[in-house]
């Protein structure tokens, strides 16, 4: 393991390699600010999907679709170290527990808050759900515009990616797959 020490002088070299004087004014404590700002971007490491899914509540006979669309994240892609951002919607059916709301979010960002790749987000948030809630089905769709695909490369500004993972009846049954669809199709006015 590197130690805090270590990854600061680790940016200060990059900063010698991009600007040529890492000790001017403006850039003194940057090393030091880059590895605190890394620390909450990259909390995800930090996180554990047993913990987060683990508060569930009686589903008193509920057997419908749960979807919580919309959920903002921001992640780093792995392989440009270029942030990439947009929204998940994740859905399961319970069989007879739920799981309070805040928890699908916190799975998002669970997932999301690490060098990543956007179909590792959209798998790793279903497998966390079956895993841990076993319900019915799970799903999980991401939308999102890449860095590395804005700033660099193609350059092309307006591209959204789009990933999806079914599991259970979302995967199995064709209706479960439809209805989702057609939730995330409809755009309520709050």
């Amino acid at each position: 393991m590197v130690s805090k020490h270590e990854a600061m002088e680790a940016v200060k070299t990059l900063l010698e390699y991009l600007e040529g004087n890492a000790e001017r004014e403006g850039l003194k404590r940057t090393p030091e600010r880059v590895i605190e700002a890394w620390d909450e971007i990259f909390s995800g490491y930090d996180s554990d999907a047993a913990e987060l899914l683990n508060a569930t509540f009686n589903g008193e006979g509920y057997d419908g679709i749960v979807l919580l669309r919309d959920i903002e994240f921001h992640s780093t892609c792995e392989h440009h170290l270029q942030p990439f951002s947009g929204v998940a919607h994740v859905a399961y059916i319970p069989v007879d527990r739920i799981v309070g709301i805040s928890k699908l979010a916190r799975i998002v960002d669970h997932h999301a808050r690490r060098l990543q790749n956007q179909e590792r987000i959209t798998t790793g948030i279903v497998q966390d759900l079956v895993e841990h809630l076993a319900p019915l089905g799970a799903a999980a769709v991401l939308e999102a515009r890449h860095g590395c695909m804005r700033c660099r490369g193609v350059k092309k500004q307006q591209a959204i990616m789009t990933t999806s993972a079914m599991r259970g009846a979302f995967f199995d049954r064709s209706e479960a797959r439809a209805e989702l669809f057609q939730l995330l199709a409809h755009r309520a006015v709050p």
